[in-house]
């Protein structure tokens, strides 16, 4: 492997590292020589994670809390010295919460409340209290997003509109501390065959985003790690304020592509 995909030495922190993108992105920076910090709101499944990755750490920490998050990184600091890496992957995904984000017209606040609290507020704050110790180890921030971040959906308003103003948030923390040698980045997975989607999504909706995918299948877990890894490493000097889309080619095509493929049996 190139040197330069290597992450020898550095600490990165994932938040949701106990989930299915969260835990095999936690597994990849540890194998490019990466010290990982899982960090989730359940305390319990961010140890049963990084008691499988060699040399792994483990917090518990609630992105709806600000103290939460605040001590949180402050404890990262004092055991290992700084951070080089943070990864921002933590999401609203509860799937109760999840039923509830329709569309605006009927939309409890307190849906669009509890979203933005973790998809948007939590990561800004992640990011506030990681700054000062990336500037000085010129590390990076990689942001996880989502397609609907870029595209209309008649579900899941609130989610959009909050990984949305996270695509912005990358933007205006590259643009600030660009000069100061921390880079910032977005990877925007589209559906993703993670065991919570497998649980919880029907399948019927599943083969309707299936079948506008450009590969044979919806991406893996595996393959939103290997771009997150990417962008964290100095093989991407050159990349900020991106939003790197990892959904297969869901989101590149008219929206009468499916039917077009069919009738002309492609």
């Amino acid at each position: 492997m190139n040197d330069a995909y290597r992450l020898d030495g550095k600490t990165a922190v994932v938040t949701g590292g106990g989930g299915g993108i969260g835990s095999v992105t936690c597994a990849l920076l540890a194998a490019r020589g990466a010290r990982v910090v899982v960090a989730d709101i359940d305390l319990d499944r961010a140890q049963q994670v990084a008691q499988a990755i060699d040399g792994a750490d483990s917090l518990g920490v609630d992105l709806a809390d600000a103290q939460s998050i605040q001590s949180g990184m402050a404890q990262v600091v004092a055991r290992h010295g700084g951070v080089d890496i943070l990864v921002n992957n933590a999401a609203m995904l509860d799937p109760e919460v999840a039923m509830k984000d329709i569309s605006v017209e009927t939309m409890d606040v307190d849906v669009w409340d509890r979203i933005f609290a973790v998809n948007m507020r939590g990561t800004m704050l992640m990011c506030r209290e990681a700054l000062p110790h990336l500037r000085a180890r010129r590390g990076n921030i990689v942001n996880v997003v989502s397609n609907l971040a870029l595209q209309g959906h008649v579900l899941q308003a609130a989610y959009a509109a909050s990984k949305a103003g996270v695509v912005q948030l990358t933007r205006s923390i590259a643009a600030s501390h660009g000069r100061q040698g921390v880079r910032c980045n977005a990877v925007a997975p589209g559906m993703t065959l993670t065991p919570a989607l497998k649980a919880n999504f029907p399948a019927p909706l599943r083969k309707l985003i299936e079948d506008e995918t450009l590969r044979e299948q919806l991406g893996e877990p595996e393959d939103i790690a290997e771009a997150i890894a990417f962008l964290a490493s100095d093989a991407a000097r050159n990349f900020t304020a991106q939003v790197l889309v990892c959904d297969g080619g869901q989101s590149s095509h008219v929206p009468a592509f499916t039917g077009f493929r069919d009738a002309l049996g492609l």
